[in-house]
C-alpha cells in the first residue's frame, strides 16, 4: 500500500478499473482499498454512482508509471511527488461538538472530573466535555438547577471524550504544577503590627535620626586669625576715643 494515498481514492479506483489493465492488487495498493472492494467495483457491486477521477490529470500518476505497472504485474504504483508543498494547518480547534443525545450527560461528566481530577482548569474541562464556564461554576458551588440529581460519571465511558484526550490534559496539569512549585512571596508586603511593635529593637538609622546631634567641638584659632582679631579690637577702641 502506498504511504500517501490519492485524493478521492474510490473515485480514482473506479477510473483505473475502467480505463487501465492494472490488476486488482495494484489498484487496491495504490488507492488504499481492499482487493475485494476493487473486485466489487469491477463487478458493479461497489461504488455505484461514483464518477471516476483521472489521477493523471490530477497530477497523482503519470502515463509512464501506469504503462510500467501494466507490463509488470508485480510493480507497485508510486504516487507522483507534489509540485507544491502543503503546509499543515495551524488553525485552532473549535469548540467540541457533543451529540444531542449525550448533552444531558455533560453535567455528570463535569462532576466526575471535578472530584477525580481537581487539578484541571475550567478551560480543560470545557475542551474535554464541551460545556460552558458558567455551567462548571454552578456545578462547583452546587447552584446548578439539577444539582440534587447529578451523579459523577466517567466522560470516557459516556463517549464525551477519549481516554487519550483525558490523559493528555492530566499530564498537562501535572507539568504545570511542577513548573509552578511554591508560590513566591509578594514583594513589599507590610508586616503585621504584632511583629513590628514590641520587643523589636529600633533600627540604628531611626535612632540616629531621633537623637539630637552632638555639639561640634570648638576649632582652635590660628595665629593669623588671632592677630586680625586683636587689630580689629584696637581699631574699634581707637575710633571710640576719637569720637570722645
Amino acid at each position: 500500500m502506498s504511504e500517501r494515498l490519492p485524493l478521492m481514492p474510490k473515485a480514482t479506483a473506479v477510473w483505473l478499473v475502467e480505463n487501465t489493465a492494472l490488476t486488482f492488487e495494484q489498484v487496491a495498493a495504490f488507492c488504499g482499498l481492499h482487493v475485494l472492494e476493487v473486485k466489487g467495483i469491477a463487478d458493479g457491486d461497489v461504488a455505484q454512482g461514483i464518477q471516476g477521477r483521472d489521477p493523471i490529470s490530477a497530477g497523482q500518476l503519470t502515463a509512464e508509471e501506469i504503462e510500467r505497472a501494466v507490463k509488470d504485474p508485480a510493480h507497485v504504483l508510486e504516487i507522483a511527488a507534489l509540485k507544491v508543498a502543503i503546509t499543515p494547518s495551524t488553525a485552532k480547534r473549535g469548540p467540541k461538538y457533543t451529540p444531542v443525545s449525550r448533552r444531558h450527560d455533560r453535567p455528570n461528566a463535569v462532576l466526575w472530573l471535578i472530584r477525580n481530577h481537581p487539578e484541571l482548569k475550567d478551560s480543560q474541562l470545557m475542551r474535554l466535555v464541551g460545556t460552558t464556564k458558567p455551567t462548571i461554576a454552578q456545578i462547583r458551588d452546587r447552584s446548578h438547577w439539577n444539582s440534587a440529581n447529578l451523579t459523577p460519571q466517567d466522560p470516557v465511558a459516556l463517549g464525551l471524550c477519549s481516554q487519550i484526550d483525558l490523559d493528555a490534559e492530566v499530564k498537562k496539569s501535572a507539568k504545570r504544577a511542577e513548573k509552578g512549585g511554591a508560590e513566591p512571596e509578594m514583594a513589599g508586603t507590610l508586616l503585621p503590627t504584632s511583629e513590628t511593635a514590641g520587643g523589636l529593637e529600633t533600627p540604628r538609622a531611626t535612632a540616629s535620626i531621633m537623637q539630637p546631634k552632638a555639639a561640634a567641638a570648638p576649632r582652635e584659632e590660628t595665629e593669623a586669625e588671632e592677630q586680625a582679631r586683636v587689630f580689629a579690637k584696637l581699631k574699634e577702641l581707637k575710633s571710640e576715643n576719637d569720637e570722645e
